[in-house]
């Protein structure tokens, strides 16, 4: 009988023990739990991977090659958005078919434009945009430093228990930006000065060009939308004659038939123009690539564009990780 009770009392307490350890765990599991963050464009979704590290799953919805001018979100997207605990996207009318989904989402999700605390003397408002401001900021990188920190703010408001992780992760993503910054100046610098001039398919080298003293001009306005006519072509044909400019871009996002055709409007002009490469504008490289993250989108557009206009930079860029294919 003494035998029976003392085995009953271990059996109560060997399950007592394994439950309790159970509850632990399901509570510590929980204290950890994934926050489900939605960026759009793939320059978001890099840096807010970055930030968030280990504690969020990010799902862009905008891949490589993707325009997010013309960019339309399907149904599975809308319901994407509403199942995010938090949705990032760039604003200034960069999303222009996103708008009415965005604002259906906002009054359920917090949803923030990263941009929306960058300093208004950072940003740039061409006189053909109505008013509004260049939403192309990612690429000055000191904009898109401040675009950062506006993820990395969110991120330790929502979940204060990450902020030391955030806070880390954040400041390992402000140096490296700080470092391509810096290589960007240096490069792009050594360029000789009549020949700063880039010459891309549309209008989203702005920033790039005000930060770095590019003179920067795109066929297309500043949304891919636009449309470039023939005196804009005859008039970019006349700069690449009269400035002898070495170089045109095309880019990933845009047709390069207007490239095309101002290079054979200088030829017969008797001046040979060369294809400089392919840019990133307004989307990065393949996922899982260097030029896929923003560090490496930058990196390959200030090589490319400083050896092609006869600057010095080495062909495999910053820290020798470019890829040199075609993007």
């Amino acid at each position: 009988m003494r035998l029976r009770t003392v085995l009953f009392a271990t059996l109560a307490i060997v399950l007592v023990f394994h439950f309790g350890c159970s509850g632990g765990s399901t509570q510590a599991g929980n204290e950890q739990a994934t926050i489900n963050i939605v960026t759009t464009t793939g320059m978001i979704t890099d840096i807010t991977r970055q930030i968030a590290g280990d504690r969020a799953q990010v799902i862009g919805l905008m891949n490589s090659g993707i325009d997010p001018h013309l960019f339309q979100p399907t149904r599975n997207d809308i319901q994407t958005l509403m199942s995010a605990d938090i949705v990032f996207y760039n604003g200034l009318h960069l999303e222009g078919k996103m708008i009415d989904a965005l604002e259906r989402v906002d009054k359920s999700t917090p949803t923030h434009a990263v941009t929306e605390s960058i300093d208004k003397s950072t940003l740039f408002a061409p006189p053909e945009f109505e008013g509004n401001f260049d939403p192309h900021v990612w690429m000055d990188p000191t904009a898109w430093k401040q675009a950062a920190m506006v993820i990395h703010d969110t991120l330790v408001e929502f979940d204060p228990d990450g902020a030391s992780e955030y806070d880390q992760n954040a400041w390992a993503l402000y140096s490296k930006i700080d470092a391509l910054d810096a290589y960007a100046s240096a490069s792009l610098g050594s360029i000789p000065i009549e020949q700063r001039v880039l010459v891309t398919a549309h209008d989203a080298f702005s920033y790039f060009g005000r930060r770095y003293n590019i003179e920067v001009v795109g066929i297309q306005g500043i949304s891919t939308e636009s449309e470039a006519g023939v005196r804009d072509i005859e008039r970019l044909v006349n700069l690449l004659v009269t400035r002898k400019v070495k170089a045109v871009f095309i880019e990933t996002t845009v047709s390069d038939r207007n490239i095309m055709a101002l290079i054979a409007g200088a030829q017969s002009q008797g001046h040979d123009v060369l294809v400089g490469g392919s840019l990133f504008s307004d989307a990065m490289g393949k996922e899982g690539t260097y030029e896929g993250t923003y560090i490496g989108m930058i990196d390959h557009n200030v090589t490319l564009i400083t050896r092609a206009l006869g600057g010095q930079a080495p062909i495999n860029g910053m820290d020798g990780q470019l890829n040199q294919s075609k993007p």
